[in-house]
This record gives C-alpha cells, structure tokens and sequence, in this order.
C-alpha cells in the first residue's frame, strides 16, 4: 500500500566566509560624460605627474536641464598613456571608473568646506567631437569641407 520513500538531506544554500582582516571601505564611482575643457598636466612631488580634467554630465529636459560638473585626477603610469590623455580634445565622451572620496578643509575665510575627490583608475573613450571643418555625406563618408 505505502512505498517506502527515501529523504535527501538538502543540501546547504550558501556558505558564508570569514576572515580575520576588516573589509576595506571603498567608494567607487562611475561617470559618463564630456570633456569640458583640454586635460592638464600637474607635476607634483618626486617629479610625479597627474593629469587633470573636468567631465560634465547633464541630466532634465529642456529648461529644467541642468549639468553637473567633475573634477577627476589621472596618474598616468607610462608615457604613453599620459600622451593619450593630453591628447583629448574638449568635447570628447568619455566613460571613467573613479575611486571617490570627501575631502574637507578650511578655506582662506575660515569656512570649512567639501571636496569630491576622484581618482580615475580606467578612462575610456567612447566618441571624440566632430570636427566642424569635417562633414558627413548621406552615405556616411566624411568630406572635407571646401573654402
């Protein structure tokens, strides 16, 4: 009348590690934006350099449009790369991983005050701005502008 049935231990859903060091905090963030003015070159301590640039990213629709702007700080770790960087021209879309953080000081008034601080640790070009002396035909091939 009864079959004699079998039972599985189920198996365990998920283990959990531990370890003995503390997690390390970190913020991170991700932008995509334009270049809103040439990178620069800052030589800094020990003949070490950074290159700086701004990436605005704009977010609303038409009068309620507003952008944002942000400061972002490149070690370069070869020549090569630097000269990649300073090679950018305004305007160019660019997508940065950025590792963050508040920074607070106190300016000449006595004011404390704020600063995001972005290190970039990948920049990658998604599009360079068109050039106005440069057009594009129906079929898609760039002519020379003539004049």
């Amino acid at each position: 009348m009864f079959a004699a049935r079998t039972f599985r231990a189920a198996a365990p859903i998920a283990t959990r590690a531990f370890s003995t060091t503390p997690r390390a905090a970190i913020a991170r963030m991700s932008i995509v934006g334009r270049l809103g003015v040439a990178p620069e070159e800052v030589t800094i301590s020990n003949d070490r350099t950074l290159v700086r640039y701004v990436i605005g990213t704009s977010h609303g629709k038409g009068e309620a449009e507003k952008t944002s702007w942000f400061r972002v700080a490149n070690f370069p770790t070869s020549e090569k790369q630097r000269d990649f960087l300073m090679s950018l021209p305004k305007g160019s879309l660019l997508y940065v991983d950025a590792d963050a953080r508040m920074e607070t000081y106190t300016d000449a008034e006595g004011n404390k005050k704020s600063n995001l601080s972005l290190i970039a640790t990948k920049t990658d070009v998604l599009s360079r701005p068109r050039n106005e002396s440069v057009g594009v035909n129906d079929e898609g091939l760039v002519q020379e502008a003539s004049g």
